[in-house]
C-alpha cells in the first residue's frame, strides 16, 4: 500500500468539513460528456486557496501544483468535495493537499475519491510581492 493510500483524507471524519462543495453541472463537461478535468482543478485551486489565505492572513497566489492525479471521471450531478490540509508551512510558502471526492447524484452513497494533488500558494502583500507568513 502507498503512502498515498494510507494518508488518505477520509471525508466522513475529516475536521472541519471540505474547504469547498459544488454540484458538477452539464456547462462543465467534455464533448464526452464527462465533467472537465480543468473545472476540477480550479475547484481544487479555491479550495486549497482558501485554506492559505485563512493560515496566511492576507492574499496568496498559487505557484505550484504538483503530484496531480485523476483517479475516477466526476459525472453531472455528482457532489464535489474538497478537503484541503496544510502540509508544509514555509517563509513565504504554503503547500497544501487536496484530495476531492463524490458523491454520485446526491443519493447519500459513500463518498469516492476522484483525484488528489498538492498545490503551492506564496503570501503575497499589497505590492504583489511575496511577504512572510506569520507564525500561527
Amino acid at each position: 500500500m502507498s503512502s498515498a493510500e494510507t494518508d488518505d483524507i477520509d471525508p466522513r471524519t475529516f475536521e472541519g468539513g471540505p474547504a469547498l462543495r459544488a454540484i458538477a453541472m452539464p456547462a462543465d463537461t467534455n464533448p464526452n460528456g464527462d465533467i472537465f478535468g480543468g473545472w476540477l482543478l480550479a475547484q481544487m485551486d479555491l479550495a486549497g486557496g482558501t485554506v492559505a489565505v485563512r493560515r496566511s492572513h492576507g492574499r496568496v497566489a498559487t505557484v505550484g501544483i504538483e503530484a496531480m492525479t485523476f483517479h475516477k471521471p466526476v459525472f453531472v450531478g455528482d457532489e464535489v468535495s474538497c478537503f484541503a490540509r496544510i502540509e508544509k508551512v514555509g517563509r513565504t510558502s504554503i503547500r497544501v493537499r487536496i484530495e476531492t471526492w463524490v458523491r454520485r447524484e446526491r443519493s447519500g452513497s459513500d463518498p469516492i475519491k476522484v483525484t488528489e494533488g498538492m498545490f503551492t500558494y506564496v503570501a503575497i502583500g499589497e505590492d504583489r510581492k511575496p511577504r512572510e507568513v506569520p507564525p500561527e
